[in-house]
């Protein structure tokens, strides 16, 4: 084999290598929610299977007076790998959403990263939420518990039926609304629901990673 061919492949290599060095994927629903998704119901059952939609493979997920999600266990180092990014497609708000009280806590989608703690009570999350009366770029506690902030990155009907595409530094986030140092992450979720409003919601979630700072760039 000539020289410069095999010169060519090794720099192929090298790049390949390279690309994928600093960004891993979580799942990328091709076949559905892969090996480690597990589900967890709060009320009901919300409806997650595998979908197509403008042509990109993604998990749909169909919620009527329900709450259930699915959780996938990844312990990492925040401060090393900071960027989670995914995508979405939502189909509707949730009219009577409102984060501030217990009876809007609901959400067309939502995808949260779960910092567990030795004591469980002391287990913090930041939820990141498709909001109907949320401020795009507003953050709150959770109206159940205060461990929990909720980080509304789209607000309204303004994107719905679009893909929106997202990248969060999660270590700057827990730092920002939680005051200290972050614990290592120990699963990720995402939630379609509709428990306390009782209306219906649908959404598709696309290709979640988790990136490094070099592979991320900048983060919304």
């Amino acid at each position: 084999m000539p020289k410069f061919i095999i010169r060519l492949l090794l720099a192929l290599l090298l790049l390949t290598a390279e690309a994928g060095a600093g960004s891993r994927l979580l799942d990328d629903f091709r076949s559905g929610a892969g090996p480690g998704w597990e589900a967890k119901s709060f009320k009901g059952e919300t409806r997650y299977f595998p979908a197509v939609a403008d042509g990109v493979p993604c998990l749909r997920a169909e919620a009527k007076a329900s709450a259930s999600g699915l959780f996938h266990k990844v312990e990492y180092n925040a401060a090393a790998e900071p960027i989670l990014a995914w995508s979405w497609k939502v189909d509707n708000i949730v009219v009577g959403g409102d984060a501030r009280t217990k009876g809007g806590d609901d959400y067309p989608a939502r995808i949260y990263v779960v910092f567990p703690s030795l004591l469980f009570w002391k287990t913090k999350a930041l939820n990141y939420v498709w909001a109907t009366n949320l401020p795009e770029g507003t953050a709150i506690p959770n109206s159940f518990t205060s461990n929990a902030m909720m980080v509304a990155v789209e607000n309204g009907p303004a994107h719905l039926g679009q893909w929106r595409g997202y990248r969060r530094n999660i270590y700057q986030d827990f730092r920002k609304f939680f005051g200290t140092e972050p614990p290592p992450v120990g699963a990720i979720a995402i939630m379609t629901d509709t428990d306390n409003t009782g209306e219906k919601a649908s959404a598709c979630y696309g290709a979640i990673r988790v990136e490094t700072l070099d592979a991320a760039g900048s983060a919304r």
